[in-house]
């Protein structure tokens, strides 16, 4: 087992990785930029260095500095988190290179996925159902406007390297197919610096259901059951339950284990998650992702797995602990917590003032703040997640809506007064919503408002 480990990010998972150490008996190194001084995470880790200015291009982007924060503090191994450096194979690859060990996936695997034309192309081989598109990519609108007439409209752009709705347009007729392909060109470009692009089915109700998955180095893989993440604004997550209100156990069992022979036949290695839309009883491959997710808590709230210490042991070779039958239990809801107007959607740095977490029964709330925090304006707006279990939804439900009235954070606004509302409006009540449902209700709301 390790020794120590350098953790590669900040905020609430750099601070749910060091308590994952520390109860493993692991030393932990927070690397900062020097506007998380302050932060939690450096506070109550055993080493940490400064490893550059607030940008995250000069700081938490910057390889060769987490590369010589390691090397200097005598680390083992380096956990990447999510986001800023989790996905990128380079750094994988320069970590091995320097004698550490990347907490995650194979270089090569993270490759594969990375680039959503190869990754549907892989899915389909290992035997996961697609979404009807392209082959590969589209190299020229009258190709693409060819493809899209023999599917027929609607239609997605996307981007190959692309997430987050960056690059992506829907096309609902062919006179707006060129227009849209060259925008999410252009778009792809200047997010990812690649504008390849490629085509799928426009599906107009479907539900965002991801698989847990995890593999080791001993060639076993299983999955934790599933995750649904539908409620989103812009194709990002807002609220997360597991499990899906929708799916049977036959369903999930049937695409959870259909997911973990895709990663046993890969040789895949560390934690994942195997993203699908679901509709009208179907599953359709979506992307991979090649790190733990924002919203792993309601996975381990149902199942009683930590999946952080899981990816260290699994890093250090020792063989998966989760076995194949894992059992599920109860209910279990996340709201990210962002530092934005409820209304705008702006977002909302500055000093907190007064804070206090829910707590009781079933209660769990992640995050790295505190009072006199000050929240930077350099990097994501979320400040934490109020994760919630109960015995049934309907339980689970009621516990989140108490949690939500108890916390307090004073001194920025929060998107605490959305969460509250939504948990109000009978279609999510009823677990009868799709990924275009938050969005759909919001402009509704917004546009009453104005009339009144």
């Amino acid at each position: 087992m390790f020794k120590k480990v350098l953790i590669a990010n900040r905020g609430e998972i750099a601070l749910r990785i060091h308590r994952a150490c520390k109860e493993m008996g692991i030393q932990t190194v927070a690397v900062h930029s020097t506007a998380d001084a302050n932060s939690m995470a450096v506070r109550l880790a055993d080493e940490s260095v400064c490893i550059g200015p607030p940008q995250s291009r000069d700081s938490y982007l910057n390889i060769p500095s987490i590369i010589s924060a390691a090397t200097l503090t005598g680390a083992d191994a380096i956990h990447p988190g999510y986001g800023f450096l989790s996905e990128n194979s380079q750094f994988a690859r320069i970590i091995e290179e320097h004698g550490f060990t990347f907490i995650g996936p194979r270089s090569e695997h993270i490759d594969i996925m990375g680039d959503k034309v190869m990754a549907k192309q892989t899915a389909k081989s290992l035997g996961l159902p697609v979404i009807p598109g392209s082959d590969g990519a589209v190299e020229t609108s009258e190709d693409g406007l060819k493809i899209a007439t023999e599917m027929g409209f609607p239609v997605l752009i996307k981007a190959a390297s692309g997430g987050g709705g960056r690059g992506m347009k829907v096309v609902r007729q062919a006179s707006e197919f060129d227009e849209q392909y060259r925008t999410a060109r252009s778009e792809a470009k200047a997010n990812f610096g690649d504008d390849t692009v490629y085509i799928e089915k426009y599906l107009e109700k479907p539900r965002h259901i991801e698989i847990q998955i995890f593999g080791d180095k001993h060639g076993n893989a299983v999955h934790l059951g599933e995750r649904d993440c539908s409620t989103q604004r812009r194709h990002q997550k807002v609220i997360e339950e597991a499990p899906s209100p929708v799916l049977s156990e036959d369903e999930r069992q049937s695409i959870g284990n259909l997911a973990a022979k895709m990663v046993r036949d890969m040789g895949y290695v560390g934690a994942g998650t195997i993203e699908f839309l679901y509709e009208n009883g179907e599953f359709y491959f979506m992307e991979m992702n090649t790190r733990i997710q924002v919203e792993h808590p309601v996975t381990e709230m149902i199942t009683g797995v930590d999946l952080i210490a899981e990816q260290i042991r699994v890093a250090a070779g020792e063989p998966l602990s989760i076995p194949d039958n894992i059992r599920f239990r109860g209910h279990a809801i996340e709201v990210r917590i962002n530092a934005e107007d409820p209304a705008t959607f702006i977002p909302s740095p500055g000093e907190i003032r007064q804070f206090h977490a829910a707590g009781g029964l079933g209660v769990r709330f992640d995050s790295a703040v505190y009072n006199g925090y000050r929240i930077p304006p350099f990097y994501d707006s979320m400040v934490g997640k109020l994760i919630v279990h109960g015995r049934t939804r309907e339980e689970c439900i009621r516990r989140l809506r108490r949690a939500i009235q108890e916390t307090v954070v004073d001194g920025v606004k929060t998107t605490l007064p959305l969460h509250l509302w939504i948990l109000d409006q009978p279609e999510f009540l009823s677990g009868d919503y799709n990924i275009h449902w938050l969005e759909k209700k919001l402009a509704a709301r917004d546009a009453d408002q104005k009339a009144a």
